[in-house]
Formats: C-alpha cells, sequence, structure tokens
C-alpha cells in the first residue's frame, strides 16, 4: 500500500511573485512567520525546494536567506535534522527586521512598552552625561534645539521631528556611542508604529515643552542627577499618555 506524500504547511498565505529584491523579501516574511507565530519555537522549516515554491524563488535565494535569518538568531541550521525555530530568547531583539516585525505583531502593546523604558533607563543615563560633560557651544546646541521645538508647536508634524532632534541632541552631547546607538535604534524602530504614536490628549505639546524644558534646565545647571531623573520622567509619561487604553501588557515569552 502506497502512502501520499504529506506536503509541508505554506509559510505564506498564498505564492509570493517575483520582487526584484528577493533575498530581503524572503528574509522579511520567514522572520515575520516566526515572530507572528505562523511558525513556533522547536518547528522545523520545510525543504528548500518546498520554500523555493512557496516563495516563487531560486533555491539559491531560499539558501541565502535563510542564513541571513540564522545570523539573527531566529533559526538553526542543523545538518541531517533540518531548520529549526528558536525561542524569542536567543533572537537578536534589536536587529532591525526583527524589532520592526515584534512591535508589528505586539497587539497587547507589551513589546513597546518594554521598550519605553529600556529607552527611558539608556536616554536618563545620557541626559546625565551630557550635563556633566556639556559646553558652552553644546549647550547652544541644545538650546536651539529647545527653540525649534516652540516655533513648531503649531504644526504637528514639524514640532516631532524637532522633538526626535532634541533628543538626538541630549544623545550626542553625552558622547556615549553605543547607548546613542542603541536607543536611536529603539526609536526608529517605534515611531515606523502607529500603536506608538498613540493617541494625544489635547494639552501634549505643552506637556512635551515643559518636560523637554525640565530636561534642558537640568543639563545647562550642570546637575546629572536632575537631567538624569526629568529624561527618565519624560519618556516615561509621554509613552503613558500616548498608550492606547484598550490594551493590558503581554505575559514574558
Amino acid at each position: 500500500m502506497t502512502s501520499e506524500l504529506v506536503r509541508p504547511r505554506p509559510i505564506l498565505a498564498e505564492k509570493r511573485p517575483p520582487n526584484p529584491m528577493l533575498g530581503v523579501a524572503v528574509v522579511e516574511e520567514l522572520v515575520d512567520a516566526i515572530v507572528g507565530g505562523r511558525l513556533q519555537p522547536g518547528e522545523v522549516l520545510p525543504a528548500e525546494g518546498a520554500l523555493s515554491e512557496q516563495f516563487g524563488v531560486s533555491r539559491t535565494v531560499i539558501r541565502e536567506s535563510v542564513k541571513r535569518v540564522e545570523e539573527k538568531g531566529l533559526i538553526t541550521i542543523a545538518r541531517g535534522r533540518g531548520t529549526a525555530v528558536r525561542p524569542m530568547a536567543d533572537w537578536d531583539t534589536l536587529d532591525r527586521i526583527v524589532l520592526t516585525s515584534l512591535i508589528k505583531h505586539d497587539e497587547t502593546l507589551g513589546i513597546l512598552d518594554e521598550l519605553s523604558t529600556v529607552r527611558a533607563q539608556l536616554e536618563s543615563v545620557m541626559a546625565a552625561e551630557a550635563a556633566r560633560l556639556r559646553t558652552r557651544e553644546q549647550l547652544a546646541e541644545l538650546d536651539l534645539a529647545m527653540s525649534r521645538m516652540w516655533e513648531t508647536v503649531e504644526d504637528e508634524a514639524a514640532f516631532r521631528a524637532a522633538d526626535v532632534a532634541f533628543h538626538h541632541t541630549v544623545m550626542s552631547l553625552s558622547a556615549n556611542r553605543l547607548a546613542r546607538s542603541i536607543a536611536q535604534t529603539l526609536m526608529e524602530r517605534a515611531l515606523e508604529s502607529m500603536r506608538y504614536h498613540g493617541v494625544d490628549r489635547a494639552d501634549a505639546f505643552a506637556l512635551t515643552l515643559r518636560e523637554h524644558e525640565a530636561v534642558r534646565a537640568a543639563i545647562a545647571g550642570q546637575d546629572p542627577e536632575l537631567a538624569r531623573d526629568a529624561m527618565s520622567a519624560h519618556v516615561l509619561e509621554a509613552w503613558r499618555r500616548r498608550r492606547l487604553p484598550d490594551h493590558a501588557g503581554s505575559p514574558e515569552a
């Protein structure tokens, strides 16, 4: 009696049409399938041939794409045992594609809660260092960034850009390159999500200006402790004000 061949479960809802950036597209789809839960930890990916058919690309593209996903910590390629999905604890969550997908699938806003907490810790350290190290010329740069916020308060898009520029200026003044790189990565990925922007209350910009002025004053006064507390309070409070009210924190993965 001949048994039927079992076809691998498709990763995509439908066959992917040709794409000029095939490798990038395949990597993003594989990451999304894992982060979104369509492929669970311990589950083995379909063979190269099956993936090639599903994605509509060559086996070479599949092979290179799978290697890129392995580099991000999402899978393990074991000769003779297939390619298995790894638990979230092993993922490179600061990777651009991984973090973007985590935020995309963050239905409870738990990832954005964690992101805001880490960002507050990093930026508060940098604000303290900026207060300790800043020169008169650097303070002038911060004053210029603060002035730009006041000038654009009636223009939402320009105000938000000035807000980000203020934070980047504080980071630059700190001279902490590693903390700056991580914080900017977190900020950039978060700003791509509409849920991170949330809903602003009527006095949101006024409160933001007040909190930024507190950070600026502490740095101007060369008070590291006050600068640290002011920045931490601002980042956490700004997120709390915007956060959509119908979402609860996610359980630990």
